[in-house]
């Protein structure tokens, strides 16, 4: 067979033509506002572990570009932000949007709720994604969300001075997230819900009176140790927390099935990176608490008691006030019913303090 050189370098131009577009339209920039900052050990460092394994994974086809707190949008305006598309992407905690949706929290953290192992299982293996997904649809929101990072339990508060009954929390005020807020609310606290870097000067002037934040590696980077000197556990308010990347729906559907399942799987390997970073990084703060004149508590039974007792009283109340609540917190506990055969059988008991 001959070759006309007139024709080859025809062909070579056509297909140079049409693989441009084809390679350009496979580059992806995700411009991410994150409601953490990225030093933080197992909040923020995840999603900055994501942005640097995506373009490793993807050959530099995909990139993320992550902006701190506040440097792009505010933390609480990211879920907007990427609904309308100022932003592509956002790196928060459903938690944060509990005051537009009130389901939002279930996908965030559960009063005595899942342990991480079961709140992964029912999310990945249970109806938790497709609910998750199904939550922001029918609220209105253009966004495609996927779990990206998940920690263990938190402690549940700094305090000023000890609470040994129910009575010493009353007339209290005191930062704290999410649902547990609504329980600390329902037994007399007065509660705000401060970013990091707010709490520690509302702490020292005495706006609030106590505060719950995180785990003990992030909580002494804010300082809290040298105002609070009373640190409770164990953290009954979010056994585990979830955190999310939300991805602009229209960007999400001009990605491909490639990109998607890169940005996909970096998110769950994030999840896996980011629990066993939280569970390395909490017993050497644990061990200098002495010598910093903090003091670990442990609730009673008694106290846990109205504590569980408040949030069953708040949960009610929310599955009758809002359906789609309902509906999520309905299959949360059905599946933890069923879990419970396996929990209750397969491990070893916690040991006895």
């Amino acid at each position: 067979m001959k070759f006309n050189k007139k024709s080859l370098v025809i062909a070579i131009i056509a297909a140079t033509t049409i693989s441009a577009p084809t390679l350009a339209a496979k580059k992806l920039l995700l411009k991410t506002p994150i409601a953490f900052n990225s030093n933080l050990p197992a909040l923020g460092t995840p999603i900055k572990w994501v942005s640097e394994e995506l373009k490793i994974i993807s050959g530099g086809k995909i990139k993320m570009k992550i902006y701190e707190p506040g440097k792009l949008v505010g933390a609480k305006e990211i879920l907007d932000a990427v609904s309308t598309g100022k932003v592509n992407s956002g790196y928060a905690t459903a938690g944060y949007w509990q005051g537009k949706i009130p389901a939002a929290s279930l996908f965030s953290a559960v009063p005595f709720g899942p342990e991480a192992g079961e709140y992964m299982a029912w999310m990945y293996f249970g109806n938790g994604l497709k609910l998750y997904q199904e939550m922001y649809d029918q609220a209105g929101y253009n966004v495609h969300v996927i779990p990206c990072a998940i920690i263990s339990p938190e402690t549940s508060g700094w305090f000023k001075k000890p609470i040994d009954k129910i009575e010493d929390l009353k007339g209290l005020n005191m930062r704290f997230f999410g649902l547990g807020a609504k329980v600390m609310e329902n037994l007399g606290v007065g509660t705000v819900q401060l970013p990091g870097g707010e709490i520690f000067g509302a702490l020292e002037k005495g706006a609030i009176d106590a505060t719950e934040f995180s785990q003990p590696a992030i909580d002494q980077r804010l300082g809290l140790h040298k105002i609070a000197k009373y640190n409770y556990f164990p953290g009954w308010h979010q056994q585990a927390t979830i955190f999310e990347l939300l991805i602009n729906g229209d960007t999400w559907k001009k990605m491909d099935k490639t990109q998607r399942a890169i940005v996909s799987t970096t998110c769950k390997a994030s999840m896996a990176q980011s629990i066993a970073e939280g569970e390395a990084s909490q017993f050497d703060v644990l061990s200098k608490y002495a010598e910093k004149g903090v003091e670990i508590r442990y609730w009673s039974d008694e106290m846990l008691g109205h504590f569980e007792k408040s949030w069953d009283q708040v949960a009610t109340k929310m599955m009758t006030d809002d359906k789609f609540f309902n509906k999520v917190y309905s299959d949360l506990t059905t599946f933890r019913a069923k879990y419970d055969l396996w929990e209750k059988n397969a491990f070893l008991p916690r040991k006895t303090r």
